[in-house]
């Protein structure tokens, strides 16, 4: 059994070393420059930036920031953007840096630790350190953070064109700002909220309006709209680190969210800088002292209607239980056992030597160490909490808490009945769970990273493969639909959740799945034609090089993990699309014209009319069938005769069908002997034969080359198609073949 989870890596943010970035500005006058483009948010071209000793002319340079900025500073924040005047030039895939001058840290630890702390539980940026010259003088050590770009979410959630918001007010938050990004349902207008979310993407504001929409009036169809489970991580970490320049703070701010291909919006955290409980405004009255830092309430704003998200998920009793579990393992694994110290630690003796060096720094270098400790730091209108300090006395006084002191769930023995189950079969999954309450023990499952879990209930009733009813064992049935489903379980009882791994949902348990191989002579290669000019056309109008399948066998078989290429160099060249199968004795067509966006099963690749090969294999080079065949003639059929068995001979096509039904009728003969009306067809479509074959149906096959519908001929035929759904079919007959359309009512 194992725990998976994503990690992503770049040598630009290894946590172990300092970065070296270089600005050189042609201009002597380019500090006021930033500070004039900072006014409109704009770049100024700087000649070069070098990063680890590689340049790159003509660079997008801006200062950026709210309150980290001050046209008085040396030490300004820094955005850079490698492609903002040449296009694809990045640094190691990365075009966006994101520099931060460390203002309200003494001890330049607060941002990375943080960061460091978040990727264990959801998806967060990679963050490390950069010394930063600007024309060949150093102006300090920043904290490089990634930016949360298009590149970010898709490798986290694998698109980038979908909503994106920046959830911090555009103009910037101050006491002044009236709207804020706190989710609250505003009405049905997109200019209510334009001045509280900064949108990424082209469109979205009413997605943003629905999902604002569903929290506040719709709570139990919240899962089809956010990852809530992602959303309970960020609130856990803003309350433990009592990092209030945040959703549950006064601005209720810095964060994204981003709608993933399932429709779901995912949090993003951002904007660390003030964790630690440097920022102490919490909205709903004056500053917080250290004390009060140390004993800020877990579920601070969970009757308070202008944070909806936390008093709307804390409502639900099975979501604040899921919260509480969170809790519990983010303090354990970071307070109680302080790793959250040792990382701190780490990150100061990487950086001691350039923080000491670093002249422009807003604190000296005896803070830099006394802040880690018990030592606070006033800054005006905030107090830097000592870490130490205020972390441990927040350990004593949480663990205090009778949501922390209650009895625990506890997800001991879990045992999958097989550890590499065939993919297509079922398997059991058990587990020993004590201190839960009967119905209230779940399996989330998925077959893919970017899918939610699907969310089911174990039993132990003696009925799921879990042994005597009522033995705290609990199983299920599990289905094994890819090489890869990831699985946790969730127990729960009157008082708080647990989870197994304690990470989920971002970590999980994996069992890795087989595909069972098609032996050779079940599935064959039937039929091809390398050189269609006037034969047949494809879902999309198109004379195109194509393959039949034949399944010989009396079994439905599956295509997974299945490959086919047109040359023996390459046998991967192209993998079968995932969930395909073939019925008994079916055939399939596969269209080899590298059109991979087209309707239908289309492989990439073409076939030469002079001669080539045709290879059906798996990864592990086991042949399934393979041909080699010389130069084909234009519009004739290269097939096994007998069907499915024979040798390779050049005959007449048999398109989808048996390759002994050759009738003495030529293609030619039968090109206008059918007629279609209506086509686009709903109900029902005409078919007019002049020329009837004995002992061959009207045929028609769905986009994948699956026969859904047969009828035996006359002359007219009136078929009833409203069984089908919408979409383009080919009816076939003998061997002509024509594109229908059916528009279901």
């Amino acid at each position: 059994m194992i725990i998976s989870f994503e990690t992503y890596s770049q040598t630009f943010y290894n946590e172990n070393n300092i970065q070296d970035i270089r600005i050189v500005f042609s201009q002597s006058n380019w500090d006021a420059l930033l500070d004039t483009a900072e006014q409109t948010d704009s770049y100024i071209s700087a000649q070069s930036v070098t990063i680890n000793g590689v340049m790159y002319n003509n660079v997008g340079v801006k200062y950026k920031g709210n309150s980290s900025y001050n046209p008085s500073q040396v030490k300004n924040p820094f955005h850079i953007e490698l492609d903002t005047y040449v296009v694809d030039q990045n640094y190691q895939g990365y075009t966006d840096i994101k520099l931060s001058n460390v203002i309200f840290d003494p001890t330049f630890v607060r941002e990375t630790v943080s960061y460091s702390v978040l990727r264990k539980y959801m998806h967060a940026p990679l963050s490390n350190y950069a010394n930063v010259y600007v024309n060949g003088a150093l102006i300090g050590l920043y904290s490089n953070i990634e930016s949360i770009s298009k590149k970010f979410v898709s490798n986290h959630f694998g698109s980038n064109d979908n909503a994106f918001f920046d959830c911090s007010p555009p103009a910037g938050a101050g006491p002044q700002t009236t709207n804020l990004p706190n989710l609250s349902y505003l009405g049905a207008l997109s200019t209510s909220y334009e001045s509280a979310y900064g949108m990424k993407s082209l469109t979205g504001w009413d997605d943003l309006i629905n999902l604002t929409n569903t929290l506040s009036n719709n709570i139990a169809n919240i899962e089809t709209i956010l990852d809530v489970d992602r959303a309970l991580w960020m609130l856990v970490y803003d309350n433990l680190f009592v990092n209030l320049d945040s959703y549950i703070g006064k601005f209720k701010q810095n964060y994204y969210l981003y709608k993933d291909n399932n429709g779901r919006f995912n949090p993003i955290v951002w904007d660390l800088n003030m964790s630690f409980g440097t920022f102490g405004d919490p909205g709903t009255g004056s500053q917080l002292t250290t004390a009060t830092k140390k004993t800020f309430s877990h579920t601070y704003h969970s009757a308070d209607t202008a944070w909806p998200l936390v008093q709307k998920l804390l409502a639900v009793p099975r979501y604040k239980k899921m919260y509480l579990a969170h809790y519990a393992t983010m303090l354990s694994e970071n307070i109680t056992t302080p790793s959250y110290l040792t990382t701190a630690q780490t990150y100061q003796s990487l950086i001691g030597t350039a923080v000491a060096a670093d002249t422009n720094k807003f604190y000296t270098t005896a803070q830099f160490t006394s802040n880690l400790g018990t030592t606070d730091v006033n800054l005006g209108m905030n107090i830097a909490s000592g870490l130490t300090g205020l972390m441990s006395s927040r350990n004593t006084y949480l663990l205090a808490q009778s949501d922390f002191t209650n009895t625990k769930p506890v997800i001991t023995n879990i045992t999958p009945s097989s550890t590499s189950p065939s993919v297509g079969t079922t398997i059991s999954i058990t587990a020993n769970v004590t201190n839960t309450n009967s119905g209230a023990v779940f399996l989330g499952y998925r077959s893919s990273t970017f899918l939610p879990f699907t969310k089911v209930l174990m039993y132990d009733d003696g009925a799921h493969n879990d042994g005597a009813s009522g033995n705290n064992v609990y199983g299920i049935t599990l289905p094994i639909e890819t090489v890869s489903t990831q699985y946790y379980i969730y127990a729960e009882n009157n008082n708080i959740g647990a989870f197994s791994p304690v990470r989920a949902e971002h970590e999980f348990y994996t069992i890795n799945g087989t595909y069972p191989t098609i032996a050779p002579g079940t599935l064959v290669i039937n039929e091809l034609m390398a050189q269609n000019t006037n034969t047949i056309t494809d879902p999309n109008g198109d004379y195109s090089d194509w393959i039949e399948l034949y399944n010989n066998s009396l079994n439905t078989i599956s295509l997974d993990n299945l490959y086919a290429t047109d040359t023996t160099s390459n046998l991967l060249k192209w993998a079968f699309p995932s969930g395909v199968t073939m019925a008994p004795n079916s055939y399939l067509i596969v269209w080899a014209d590298q059109d991979l966006t087209q309707t239908g099963i289309h492989a990439d690749f073409k076939f030469s009319a002079g001669g080539e090969s045709c290879v059906l294999s798996y990864p592990n080079g086991i042949i399934v069938d393979s041909i080699n065949f010389g130069i084909q003639t234009s519009d004739m059929g290269f097939a096994r005769n007998p069907n499915g068995t024979g040798s390779f001979v050049i005959q007449l096509p048999t398109f989808n069908a048996n390759n002994e039904n050759l009738s003495t009728i030529t293609f030619e003969a039968l090109k206008n002997s059918i007629t279609l009306y209506p086509n686009p067809a709903s109900n029902q479509i005409n078919v007019v034969i002049t020329d009837l074959i004995p002992n061959e149906n009207i045929k028609i096959y769905n986009q994948l080359g699956q026969l859904v519908l047969e009828k035996i001929p006359a002359n007219e035929n009136a078929i009833n198609v409203s069984s089908l759904t919408s979409g383009t079919y080919i009816l076939s007959y003998n061997q002509l073949s024509k594109k229908i359309i059916i528009l279901t009512k």
